[in-house]
């Protein structure tokens, strides 16, 4: 498997579709394969991939830290899924946003519109809200999904009024720590030569290393429930290893077995793309783990050519990490990572 891995890897290097890459492949609780290869930047100059990259993990920020810090708050009672978001941020009951649910964020039905540029006004994260409490809506709440940063910053906004704490101080006390997860973060700081370089950025005329590539998380002080997180293969590892092993790491109770399942159902079979809570499953239709996961499969993926997925049938998780966007935004990651896992799977 790994020579096939490695080989399809160099292919999609060489064709100038990602820079680099760090494969991490588990099966029945082994590693089988940790590889980096390529370059973590190839502009302004090359230097290669290092196993323990730093990397801009993007929207993995939604699944490695706002859903567990959720299922934390509902295990504990501090709400539950049919909470009206309005119960805690009475603002947000605008144009017909009095209905929405947590239930609603964590699986993308809300109705909110998936992006909006607040960049562009240099908003900080006070006023980003109420921009979004002032949103309409672009489909009626439950009826479909639409991937949507807006609604997982709401989320991420009541989270940090229930906690009354940083959203970023409870994640690390509740969820990094005990995971021994020593080099995952917002906002950075380790020598640049650690980053796997992203765009380039005209404000800071270079390319972005260790700065948050998504705009809005820069505006709102790199630090957010959507994107902002950066972390490395081998944090990533200890996570995934506590999610597969149903809340369990190294005989430490992280997260609870009736959470982690819940947030593995399926609670949109009536659209063509499946969510769990926070988790992309694997739906009938075109899904980033190929054709031969499991249909119990679930994961997610990250703007900047992250990716994580699991299929518990297998006791099997792939997690990806790649800088694509250093070469641009263009949508050859959505080709690499269906066919990486077909490989990965069918070598087993």
């Amino acid at each position: 498997m790994k020579g096939k891995v490695l080989n399809f890897l160099q292919k999609e290097i060489e064709s100038e579709h990602i820079p680099g890459a760090v494969i991490h492949v588990s099966y029945q609780n082994d590693v089988i394969m940790q590889e980096a290869i390529g370059n973590r930047a190839v502009f302004p100059n090359k230097a290669p991939m290092e196993i323990n990259t730093v990397f801009d993990l993007a929207s993995l920020t939604k699944v490695v830290a706002a859903l567990p810090v959720t299922l934390k708050l509902l295990e504990s009672g501090r709400f539950h899924l049919d909470d009206a978001v309005s119960h805690f941020v009475p603002e947000f009951a605008k144009h017909g946003k009095e209905s929405i649910k947590i239930r609603h964020l964590l699986t993308h039905t809300s109705g909110l519109p998936s992006h909006r540029r607040y960049y562009l006004d240099k908003l900080n994260m006070e006023e980003i809200f109420t921009r979004i409490c002032d949103q309409e809506l672009e489909a009626e709440i439950g009826s479909k999904v639409i991937y949507s940063d807006l609604g997982i910053i709401t989320l991420f906004i009541l989270i940090e009024i229930v906690l009354n704490e940083k959203f970023e101080d409870f994640v690390q006390r509740e969820l990094f720590d005990p995971l021994e997860m020593k080099e995952t973060v917002f906002n950075p700081a380790y020598d640049t030569a650690r980053y796997a370089a992203t765009e380039y950025s005209e404000s800071l005329k270079g390319y972005k290393k260790g700065v948050v590539h998504d705009e809005n998380a820069t505006t709102m002080g790199g630090i957010s429930g959507h994107a902002g997180l950066f972390s490395t293969v081998h944090d990533l590892a200890n996570y995934a290893s506590m999610i597969e092993n149903n809340g369990l790491f190294r005989g430490k109770r992280i997260l609870s077995e009736p959470a982690l399942t819940l947030a593995r159902q399926n609670f949109t079979s009536f659209d063509a793309e499946y969510r769990g809570l926070g988790w992309i499953l694997k739906s009938e239709e075109m899904s980033s783990c190929g054709d031969f996961f499991s249909s119990s499969s679930y994961g997610h993926t990250g703007f900047t050519g992250t990716s994580i997925w699991f299929d518990p049938e297998l006791k099997l998780h792939v997690i990806l990490l790649t800088n694509r966007v250093h070469f641009g935004r263009s949508d050859h990651i959505l080709r690499i990572r269906p066919r990486l896992h077909n490989i990965i799977r069918t070598s087993l």
